[in-house]
């Protein structure tokens, strides 16, 4: 398709979620799950599944990062109808950002209330260490773009969507309520952090001098996700719970190398506590 023929954006969004519904097999999901590096496997644990591969929508884009399924996966967990994203789109792997949060309009036409928005990133926060888990209270969008940057459809949202209470409240009070029940493959009590994620563009891990900065900024945690997804969530008034699983300490005076595969090692190493979490939480959120 040339990009003259190419639908407007709204368009591509309904044109998606149309395809989407045609294959949802009678379930209707309120809640959405978007789940990060080495974290995808929550997706294989839902009954009667129905897995939509991304390049069968009509204009998606591919999810090109390993660690990443690129499906989704809508069915039922702990009793509820969900969809769940196993794999997202950056903005580091060449796709306007517009196409990166696409996923997210598409779910609120779709009729999703509830956002649960996971990723993996590093800790600049000296209190925490690899493998804990951090709520996200707010977050600074370090990504130098915004995916509401042009014409505003005000059948997606507002012009000017107000962002005071981006990450829900209620939600990181009910996670923290559901931490004590949530034990890890060792047996030990879920221990939750809490702080602001800070969202980079990307692909390059950040060098000493760029955490120091994020850092000062109030910066606990730094990823490549989740700040553009969680703008379009609040433009499109849904709820978002966001976690982060930190995968690496990323400590700018004590900085050392990092591979993307230690960071899938150690989110696969928190995925009992992680699972356990979000499915206490899908259990008891009221939507």
């Amino acid at each position: 398709m040339t990009e003259a023929n190419t639908p407007a954006y709204g368009q591509q969004v309904k044109e998606a979620a149309e395809y989407i519904k045609s294959r949802l097999g009678g379930y209707t999901p309120s809640i959405g799950l978007i789940l990060g590096s080495g974290l995808g496997d929550l997706g294989d644990q839902i009954e009667e599944a129905v897995y939509l591969p991304y390049e069968e929508i009509p204009h998606f884009p591919r999810s090109t990062v390993e660690g990443h399924a690129g499906r989704f996966v809508i069915g039922k967990l702990e009793g509820k109808d969900v969809i769940i994203m196993q794999g997202r789109f950056h903005y580091y792997e060449g796709y306007a950002m517009r196409k990166v949060v696409l996923p997210v309009y598409v779910l609120a036409k779709l009729g999703v209330g509830t956002l649960v928005i996971t990723n993996a990133g590093g800790g600049m926060n000296r209190g925490f260490k690899a493998g804990d888990l951090m709520l996200i209270t707010d977050h600074l969008n370090m990504t130098g773009d915004n995916p509401l940057i042009g014409p505003n459809d005000p059948e997606l949202g507002v012009r000017f969507p107000d962002m005071s209470r981006a990450y829900d409240p209620e939600y990181i009070a009910l996670a923290k309520k559901l931490a004590s029940e949530v034990k890890g493959a060792d047996g030990e009590t879920l221990v939750l952090q809490e702080g602001v994620y800070a969202g980079i563009s990307g692909p390059t891990y950040e060098t000493p001098a760029e955490l120091k900065m994020l850092a000062y900024l109030g910066g606990d945690a730094v990823g490549m996700s989740t700040v553009p997804e969680v703008i379009v969530a609040s433009h499109s008034k849904l709820r978002v719970l966001g976690i982060t699983c930190i995968t690496d300490m990323a400590i700018g005076d004590e900085l050392e190398p990092l591979t993307h595969e230690q960071v899938v090692k150690v989110a696969n190493q928190t995925k009992p506590k992680f699972i356990g979490l979000v499915r206490a939480f899908v259990r008891e959120v009221q939507v």
